[in-house]
């Protein structure tokens, strides 16, 4: 490539110049012009002498290849989906419709003879609770006394009276009034001097919610709060509980009273039982109670 170089450079400059010494070439404004020296005319380019090809342009970078091939990948993507949408189109409108199955349904014959009996109450347990719930309280125990209080009015307790029984009966009266109270009933004995019971069942209509669950777990809750408090299963009721209070009411001027009660439920009707007693309660007195209690619904 330098041998080239150099013989063009004589037959444009001639021997003025070394070609070894031949600087890069000058800017004409730079070159300065002596009346002594003449300035040599554009030589002729001889058809022998070597052509310097133009410089190629610069190759794309790699950057710029790669969104170019990424921006055909899409493109090819795109119309491969418009074009798949646009075949099932025509495939589907070819095809016949799809029929559909007749709405109306053979007749089925009514059975002929006689249908099954109807439950009699003893076995309709939804006889027995539709009818005199206070046929389902407990029975008294022979010997058993009235006592110092009997609540209700011939063993019906109504709306009000059973909101009193709580330490909030304004709360307790529009509570049972959202859960669709329906009724209650209630009886109560004592044994000698000391020994007292009460039993209460509360039934619901339950139109809306299942409020004899939940009344049962809320009573359960309070009695499992009380200090000194033990509780076992009442067996027969699923989530039934007995809690026996080891802790005594005490009061000055009254003697010590403890205290039991058992909470379940069974379908619209709530069991509530509480005994009291100048003395520790057992347990089995508590559970044996309530399971017979629970039975008889």
């Amino acid at each position: 490539m330098r041998a080239d170089t150099e013989s063009t450079l004589r037959v444009l400059w001639g021997d003025v110049l070394e070609v070894s010494e031949v600087p890069e070439r000058p800017e004409a404004a730079d070159v300065p012009v002596s009346a002594d020296v003449p300035v040599p005319a554009e030589a002729p380019v001889s058809a022998d002498a070597p052509v310097l090809a133009e410089a190629p342009e610069a190759a794309p970078s790699a950057s710029r290849r790669r969104g170019r091939t990424t921006s055909l990948i899409a493109t090819a993507a795109v119309l491969g989906v418009v074009a798949g949408t646009c075949t099932g189109f025509l495939i589907q409108a070819d095809r016949e419709p799809t029929r559909l199955p007749s709405l109306s349904q053979p007749v089925v014959a009514q059975a002929k003879g006689k249908g099954p009996e109807p439950l009699s109450a003893a076995r309709d347990r939804r006889v027995r609770t539709d009818g005199d719930l206070r046929e389902l309280l407990l029975k008294r125990p022979a010997g058993a006394r009235d006592t110092a209080y009997t609540p209700g009015h011939d063993g019906w307790v109504g709306l009000a009276e059973y909101a009193e029984g709580f330490k909030q009966p304004a709360g307790a009266f529009s509570g049972a009034i959202s859960d669709e109270f329906r009724r209650s009933a209630a009886t109560t004995w004592r044994v000698g001097s000391t020994y007292n019971v009460r039993v209460q069942l509360v039934q619901y209509r339950q139109e809306e919610n299942l409020a004899a669950a939940d009344s049962a777990a809320d009573l359960q809750y309070w009695a499992e709060k009380e200090a000194g408090t033990r509780s076992w299963t009442v067996p027969g009721t699923g989530d039934g509980m007995a809690y026996v209070h080891t802790t005594p009411d005490a009061r000055p001027g009254y003697q010590p009273v403890y205290s039991a009660e058992a909470h379940a439920w069974r379908g619209d009707i709530v069991m509530q039982l509480w005994v009291f007693d100048t003395k520790p309660i057992p347990k089995e007195k508590i559970m044996d109670l309530a399971a017979r209690q629970m039975g008889r619904l």
